[in-house]
């Protein structure tokens, strides 16, 4: 008999998604996925920050080490959001302009595109979009009392990474990303089940637990689209809070390219909006005031 396919209760805590990544990674359909291995930058990048002092100096010679990514920051830094009106040229002048931790997020994002490349139409501007959830989600959580920032940042720039890693590596599975499109009997992540018996919720969560991420940030990932059960007493509250805010987040980015609202936001958003404490109003400035960020990414 086959091994059951990777869904675990909605309900489960952090520990308990930790325990579903590592039984289906060990015997179940994530042993047949592969994920490319963190960049070795990306974890220097996390040993430098990790101490209580962060080690600026690896972080600028990280920085360094690759011009693209060197340009990406000089590019940031002389943003309309970010320029106080002198050009800036070095790593060092961008560095000290964006702060510490907006370079080492700026980092993270070019780090983690240059590791897993899309090249399918499909998932067209797949990063470019990535990075406008995670700027929306390090908002959100500057506005909610107790969001990790970074933590919110990396949930809305890894809950869809599972779509590129098994685009390169299941057989059948842009076909499955077309059907999932056009089904309205059922969500994404069923068809996708039905297909493959496995998902990108899933296979997200275990490229954040292998690439060394927080366990919340896996649970989030893995639960991001299990909205029936926000607010379910069985997985922590942060954890319910970045779910939340990720869709949350992903209404205001469909909102600013004029898109229509998605099904998740059709049917969850008064459950996430009440869980954030969140009223139309507020919601609304909160639109505005992202307007320049999401141009600025």
């Amino acid at each position: 008999m086959s091994p059951p396919a990777a869904t675990a209760a909605p309900r489960a805590t952090t520990a308990a998604v930790q325990d579903e990544i590592d039984r289906a990674r060990r015997s179940g359909p994530l042993q047949h996925i592969t994920i490319p291995p963190c960049p070795t930058l990306l974890l220097r990048l996390k040993d430098a920050l990790a101490p209580r002092e962060p080690d600026l100096g690896e972080v600028a010679h990280i920085a360094s080490h690759d011009v693209a990514m060197s340009a990406a920051l000089i590019r940031l830094a002389n943003s309309p959001v970010h320029g106080n009106g002198h050009a800036v040229s070095t790593v060092g002048q961008a560095m000290t302009l964006l702060g510490l931790d907006e370079t080492a997020r700026s980092m993270t994002e070019f780090l983690v595109a240059k590791a897993l490349p899309v090249r399918n139409a499909q998932l067209d501007r797949f990063w470019e979009r990535s990075r406008r959830r995670a700027v929306a989600m390090a908002f959100i959580a500057r506005q909610l009392p107790g969001l990790p920032v970074d933590v919110a940042h990396a949930h809305g720039l890894f809950c869809h990474v599972g779509l590129p890693v098994l685009l390169q590596c299941v057989r059948g599975y842009s076909a499955t990303l077309m059907e999932a499109d056009m089904r309205h009997d059922r969500s994404g992540l069923a068809t996708e089940n039905a297909n493959h018996r496995t998902d990108h919720a899933v296979t997200g969560a275990l490229v954040c637990k292998l690439w060394r991420f927080s366990p919340t940030l896996v649970a989030s990932v893995r639960l991001h689209h299990e909205l029936a059960h926000l607010g379910d007493g069985g997985a922590d509250n942060e954890v319910h809070t970045l779910v939340a805010a990720g869709l949350v987040a992903e209404h205001l980015m469909r909102r600013a390219e004029q898109m229509p609202p998605d099904r998740d936001w059709h049917d969850h958003a008064g459950t996430a909006l009440d869980w954030l404490a969140v009223g139309a109003d507020e919601l609304e400035g909160w639109e505005d005031q992202l307007q320049p960020l999401f141009d600025a990414a």
